[in-house]
């Protein structure tokens, strides 16, 4: 009797050890508040994945930085620090120059032109994810880069002398051609900038001049739609593989309805924002016709060196991209 039920205990014990064996976690790291409209969507995917697996696959999300810096994340998952990440995809410039399509200023001009450049960007950045032991996973977009100017913009002259915030490469490169001013300012300190008369004007969206609270210094806002950078998340593929095959359908599946989305949030994140800062006394103006043609070549020559300095691959985006639809 008693060894009948030592083995009864044992076989509990092997099943339960084997139940918790069946059950995976990963670690997601971002760099952004819990609070971002790409958090929150993340936190969703977690959640559908949790419940896509029966509870098989548990992802934990660690925003705001808490788990390893937003630039270094992709080095994080390929290092096995996390399993999973999500980063802005001009973070990976150096390492992925493909990405810095996403930063090509004033050739996307509209949601349904940024579907369509993440179309033909993907399968070359899956190949170099890939290649790192990453598996891309998708794709959201911020809210597309506009002008917030503290006077109003007719045309290039207007620019001439004006202190530009910039942050990255491309914005120091666009302050150069419209022959104003490069001020480096971290976004945290955009509204102290602003009141300190360091800047007069900046390529950000809406959205960002609404968390800032630019309104003030800040009179006018253009939407020019210069370029929507996109957020990216992937995972290790060694995690990705551990998986059963029915959990990483499961996985796959969150991801496609994750990035539906963040696209749609991101639209009505767009509008709700400009109207916001309409609502606090910011101007939102067009550009006139002249300086939309100005800014565009300056897209089609920033689209050239860019070209230049990535090589062919780059030609697989943009020659399909520039075709007559």
């Amino acid at each position: 009797m008693k060894k009948l039920l030592i083995s009864a205990l044992c076989a509990v014990s092997l099943g339960h050890a084997s139940a918790v064996m069946a059950q995976a976690t990963w670690k997601l790291a971002t760099g952004y508040r819990a609070e971002s409209f790409h958090t929150q969507n993340i936190q969703q995917f977690a959640r559908e994945v949790e419940q896509g697996t029966g509870g098989k696959l548990v992802i934990e999300v660690h925003p705001n930085n808490t788990l390893a810096k937003l630039n270094e994340i992709s080095q994080a998952v390929q290092q096995g620090k996390a399993e999973a990440g999500e980063t802005i995809m001009t973070s990976m410039v150096k390492d992925i120059p493909l990405a810095g399509a996403d930063s090509i200023p004033f050739v996307v001009s509209s949601y349904k032109d940024a579907q369509r450049l993440w179309k033909l960007q993907r399968p070359g950045l899956e190949k170099h994810f890939a290649a790192r032991g990453m598996k891309l996973l998708y794709a959201v977009p911020w809210p597309p880069q506009g002008l917030h100017s503290s006077k109003p913009v007719r045309g290039l002259a207007d620019f001439k002398g004006t202190q530009m915030r910039t942050y990255n490469q491309t914005t120091m490169r666009i302050a150069e051609m419209l022959g104003a001013k490069p001020v480096d300012v971290a976004m945290v300190d955009v509204g102290k900038a602003l009141a300190d008369g360091r800047m007069d004007n900046m390529i950000t969206s809406a959205l960002t001049g609404v968390e800032n609270k630019v309104w003030g210094p800040i009179k006018y806002y253009y939407e020019i739609n210069a370029w929507f950078p996109k957020n990216v998340v992937f995972v290790s593929s060694k995690a990705f593989e551990a998986l059963r095959p029915e959990a990483r359908t499961a996985v796959l599946k969150a991801a496609g309805e994750a990035e539906v989305r963040g696209w749609q949030a991101s639209q009505a994140l767009a509008t709700s924002a400009t109207e916001e800062l309409r609502a606090n006394g910011v101007k939102i103006e067009r550009i006139s016709p002249e300086l939309d043609q100005e800014i565009k070549r300056m897209g089609e020559k920033f689209s050239r060196e860019w070209i230049r300095s990535v090589g062919n691959e780059a030609n697989d985006i943009f020659v399909p991209y520039y075709m007559p639809q």
